[in-house]
């Protein structure tokens, strides 16, 4: 850990200063704090202030209440926003997120106490140093996540609370403390309650960070039973086949350490395999096999994201990958242009990290040969892309209009037609000719 000394932005020294010149207190709080002690650059910094609202607003002349009820309003300085929260004590927690209300305080031990975990608990001042009364900074060395005071009561006030431990766990490689662990897989029913948005926005840092694989915490939590239950079925159903090694919940974790951290490529992993449960045979050497598992898998990948709120950009794209994940194609170039037609030409090149990461996840039997066979159809495809082969309607030589000159009608007709044109130029890009195709298909 660096020495301990925080380098604030110019803006929140000159926040924090303000409020010190007006004779109130201030600190940097919470992640920027815990972050910029692990050497890491914030990405947000958080003032907390003994200050009241209407005090904030009167020392600082660009302001938006964006949680004045809660003590929050956000300074504007230039083209940044930083948020300041008044010191606060909160109420009771009915619906398990926002405190039904809140006490102001002028004691920052009083509010860092109602905050999630020690490494969160944290406040910074040029003047004062570090203020850590929860013991942050030496969970931080020990790489400990543990709740501020009982974790029972925190998880109570808050159970995404729950999720976002997991979530820390994955993001900066510490195991959760034991008292906090116990609570968290005993409340863990009590997530069911959460918003889909807010369990959608902490289930994704998870998977982009750098320890995907932590989303196992989460199901011997219990916490997937209640958000992601889709996930429970893969972890209990093994597979007894040459081309695995693990069951179908631990290759999917697996998997998603072996690709980029993009939300539709590790989304595509986390799905890809969903539907292996529902569509598992025995044969009669006790082989276990998934025939038609894609489509259920993208099924399920589809009803699972709408569940959880995902816009239907993410879904089209992460659908369409999961659906044509287990694609096996000839060597052939007309096979590639049929296949980048028919998945999609913005999405065919991501298949390519699809695959190499569900085979990294896979057992050894035959990797080479499948890595090779993968390398072909990419050399196959960049030759495709770089000779600018017709592979979607938009790239023929013939247009709906042209047929119309034609006396085609629009219609089911004039589809027809320039289908078989596709089709043609596909398996033979030299003919992308609009004269031979006009009087192949549509001389009269």
């Amino acid at each position: 850990m660096p020495e301990l000394m925080i380098k604030l932005p110019s803006d929140v020294k000159e926040i924090i200063g303000a409020f010190e010149d007006a004779g109130f207190e201030a600190y940097a709080v919470g992640g920027c704090v815990r972050d910029s002690l692990l050497g890491r650059a914030p990405s947000d910094w958080d003032v907390t202030t003994s200050a009241k609202p209407e005090d904030t607003k009167r020392i600082f002349g660009r302001t938006v209440d964006t949680g004045i009820k809660h003590g929050t309003v956000t300074v504007l300085r230039g083209k940044r926003a930083y948020e300041v929260t008044t010191y606060r004590i909160d109420g009771e927690y009915s619906d398990q997120r926002h405190p039904d209300k809140v006490l102001f305080t002028d004691d920052l031990k009083e509010d860092l106490r109602r905050r999630d975990f020690t490494i969160n608990a944290m406040a910074w001042s040029d003047r004062t140093g570090l203020v850590d009364v929860f013991g942050g900074k030496e969970d931080l060395e020990r790489r400990l996540i543990r709740a501020v005071g009982d974790p029972y009561e925190r998880f109570s006030e808050d159970a995404l609370r729950i999720l976002r431990a997991v979530r820390f766990s994955a993001q900066l490689g510490f195991e959760i403390e034991e008292q906090t662990q116990m609570a968290a897989g005993q409340l863990s029913y009590t997530i069911g309650a959460v918003s889909a948005e807010r369990v959608r926005d902490e289930l994704m840092k998870i998977l982009l960070s750098p320890r995907p694989y932590y989303l196992k915490k989460a199901w011997e939590l219990g916490i997937t039973a209640e958000v992601l239950p889709e996930l429970d079925r893969c972890m209990e159903c093994g597979q007894n086949n040459p081309h695995h090694i693990y069951s179908v919940g631990e290759h999917i974790l697996h998997s998603l350490e072996h690709i980029a951290p993009d939300p539709a490529l590790r989304l595509t992993m986390l799905f890809h395999d969903m539907g292996k449960p529902d569509k598992k045979t025995v044969d009669e050497n006790g082989v276990t096999h998934n025939k038609g598992h894609a489509e259920v898998s993208c099924d399920l990948a589809g009803v699972i994201m709408r569940r959880l709120k995902f816009d239907n950009a993410t879904v089209s794209v992460v659908k369409r990958l999961v659906k044509w994940h287990e694609l096996r194609l000839p060597e052939t170039k007309a096979a590639v242009r049929r296949s980048m037609n028919r998945v999609g030409k913005d999405v065919f090149p991501l298949l390519f990290p699809v695959k190499l990461a569900d085979t990294l996840a896979q057992s050894d039997y035959m990797r080479e040969e499948k890595f090779a066979h993968y390398a072909r159809i990419r050399e196959l495809y960049e030759e495709i892309l770089k000779d600018g082969d017709p592979v979607t309607l938009k790239e023929l030589a013939v247009t709906g209009e042209d047929l119309i000159e034609r006396g085609v009608t629009p219609g089911p007709e004039m589809g027809r037609i320039l289908g078989e044109m596709l089709n043609e130029v596909m398996d033979d890009p030299s003919k992308n000719e609009k004269e031979y195709l006009i009087g192949k298909y549509a001389g009269k």
